[in-house]
Formats: C-alpha cells, structure tokens, sequence
C-alpha cells in the first residue's frame, strides 16, 4: 500500500497542481489575440486572480505560513517568476503570443492576493476553515 500523504505534503501539493494546471492550459495552441494596450479584459481578470490562487496556494506552504514580510516577498516572486517562464515559453507554442500585460496582471494578482491573505484575518480564518474535521 503506497504512504499516505500527510498534511504537509498536501500543503504543497495545491500550488504544484496549479502549477501544471496553468502549464498545460497555456500550452495548448490557440489562436492568439494580443491586446494593443493594457486594458481590463477577461484575459487580464482572469490571470490576476489565477496567479494570485498561485501566490496564496505557495503563501498556505509550512514553511512560509507566518505571513512574514519575506515569506510574502517569497510567495511573490515565486508566481512572478512563474508567471514570466510561462508567457515566455508560450512564445514556443504556436498560436499563442507573449504579453507584457499578462505577466503584470499575474504580478499583480500575486501582491493583492498575499496582501489580503496577511492582513485580512477573516479572510485567512475562512480559507483554512476545514468542513470535516477528524475528532481526535
């Protein structure tokens, strides 16, 4: 019988499925439309709060869970740097364009979302609220 994950494991194992998730969705060839000008579209919208589920997926991690002003800059460039390799390599996949924008709406979408996630307790109490909790 394989190990069971413990809690720490699954801790990491949300941002890593987010991870492959946005890697093999922005991999797949499409027509490609790129924006003129940094504007509030859906495509923007969307990755701001996509990004930022990345960054505060990485944020709920053991190690950076204090919310400290570091483990928040971790948290950060860890989705921005993400972020920037996966508009990179989408100017390999044919069909696709690189944005400037989407990059910075991801960057974006991470600082608010740690942001929120650190300051707003009731915010984090809500997230890390367990519907079935084992009775010890």
């Amino acid at each position: 019988m394989p190990p069971r994950l413990t809690k720490v494991d699954r801790a990491y194992l949300w941002p890593i499925l987010l991870a492959v998730t946005i890697f093999m969705a922005s991999g797949r060839s499409e027509l490609a439309v790129p924006d003129v000008d940094i504007q509030l579209s859906k495509d923007k919208i969307g990755h701001f709060f996509v990004f930022g589920l990345v960054a505060t997926s990485i944020l709920r991690t053991p190690r950076l869970r204090a919310c400290r002003g570091r483990d928040l800059l971790i948290a950060v460039l860890l989705t921005s740097a993400f972020g920037c390799f996966d508009e990179l390599r989408q100017s390999f996949t044919p069909g696709r364009s690189v944005e400037f924008a989407d990059w910075v709406a991801d960057t974006l979408g991470a600082i608010v979302a740690v942001s929120v996630y650190a300051k707003w307790h009731s915010y984090r109490r809500l997230l890390e609220w367990r519907a079935w909790r084992r009775k010890p």
